[in-house]
């Protein structure tokens, strides 16, 4: 049986640990046919070893979306590894400890620009550095975090993930005419490192199971990397500048 995206190439950002949202992506990907290629940052003795616990283990290449060079001989250092791409899974983001937990009015500029930079404007950096390889029918996907409301603690990283979700819809519009689709997965929490990370994140993940119709399940990642993996195949065709909720259907209630 052919898998859902055999013969793929997919360059994959944001592994840190196997508990990463991004490395069930990787996994499911490699299941499902796809060539995978990593990206990493800071740590990469730690993430090489992470990509060996892949069902094929991927090569790893290092990208900061803060360092203009490292963008500009992205498509050159991918092309290493495979030929081209046919998707993009953009799971980076990061905000300076002010921007999260404190109170929201005491976050400096020179950290909010921070946060914006890594986590919103770097998908379209990293989609533009990586544009050479892409072809029609290709796609972008990014992981979110419902950013119409102000959750506890999320502070100044949830104005990011508003900038990122309209970056999303511009990118959508932009890169429309080359064949180019370009969506979100809004996510439910799950227990990342990432997430462990943001003060108050365990409230917020103590009543999702609760008020989610379907359930909800904290420590498993696959819904979503599914899901990653649909926009990821020709099955969306038509698909572009949406955002695919995968958080067990909390979103749709008044609570």
């Amino acid at each position: 049986m052919t898998g859902l995206l055999e013969g793929k190439r997919l360059l994959i950002t944001g592994v840190i640990t196997d508990s990463s949202i991004a490395f069930h992506v990787a996994k499911a990907a490699q299941e499902q046919g796809a060539t995978v290629v990593l990206t990493g940052f800071g740590r990469m003795s730690l993430v090489e070893r992470i990509a060996k616990r892949l069902p094929q283990p991927a090569p790893v290449i290092e990208l900061d979306v803060q360092n203009p060079e490292q963008l500009a001989t992205l498509a050159d250092r991918v092309r290493e590894h495979v030929d081209g791409l046919d998707g993009i899974v953009h799971a980076i983001g990061f905000a300076p400890q002010s921007c999260l937990g404190a109170p929201f009015m005491d976050a400096p500029w020179e950290d909010v620009s921070v946060a914006l930079q890594v986590s919103a404007y770097s998908l379209k950096s990293l989609t533009q550095a990586a544009l050479p390889l892409l072809g029609r029918g290709s796609s972008v996907v990014g992981l979110d975090f419902d950013a119409r409301v102000a959750w506890p603690a999320y502070n100044w990283m949830g104005v990011a993930k508003a900038a990122f979700e309209s970056v999303n819809r511009y990118m959508a519009r932009e890169l429309g005419p080359e064949g180019i689709r370009v969506n979100l997965v809004a996510a439910g929490p799950v227990r990342t490192m990432a997430a462990k990370s943001i003060p108050g994140f365990a409230e917020l993940e103590a009543g999702w199971a609760d008020r989610a119709p379907l359930g909800w399940d904290v420590d498993d990642a696959t819904p979503v990397a599914k899901s990653v993996c649909a926009l990821l195949s020709d099955w969306l065709p038509a698909t572009t500048g949406s955002m695919v909720w995968v958080d067990g259907g909390v979103h749709a209630l008044g609570m």
